[in-house]
């Protein structure tokens, strides 16, 4: 960000490495084995006439068995797709092919529009299943009663 502001261009490859970077944090969020596909394929079975016992389910009581929570996106493979994708950007700062030239702030409206739709339909998807990819406020205890 600093190299695109000092240098007032290169926007489009800015933009590029946001879009790109808000993928990899949305695969990042998103579990490995997604319940609403699971819920669709369910529903595909019972219209074709198969049982709903057939299907496995997340848990839904909390005497179910418990499954951790695994992402799409493992974090090492977000951290180097990220740190990968942002040389590749601050590389192609350095040629003037890549320095098209465009009204910026249509680029930032149009990002902040797209963050903030896909970020709620992340949170909604989220809510509506019940998980959280993050373990805040989760406060293991182990052994005597303090």
């Amino acid at each position: 960000m600093l190299r695109i502001v000092l240098s007032q261009g290169w926007y489009i490859v800015c933009y590029g490495l946001a879009i790109y970077l808000l993928n990899l944090l949305l695969a990042f969020l998103q579990p490995k084995f997604d319940p609403s596909l699971q819920d669709d394929l369910l529903a595909d079975e019972i219209e074709e006439g198969g049982s709903e016992q057939n299907v496995p389910v997340l848990p839904s009581q909390r005497d179910d068995e418990f499954r951790p929570f695994v992402r799409r996106l493992p974090e090492w493979q977000f951290w180097l797709s990220s740190t990968r994708a942002t040389l590749i950007s601050l590389f192609c700062t350095s040629s003037e092919i890549f320095d098209v030239p465009v009204y910026w702030p249509i680029l930032v409206v149009y990002f902040c529009v797209l963050f903030a739709l896909t970020m709620r339909r992340q949170i909604q998807h989220m809510i509506k299943y019940k998980y959280i990819p993050f373990d805040i406020g989760r406060k293991a205890r182990y052994g005597g009663s303090k």
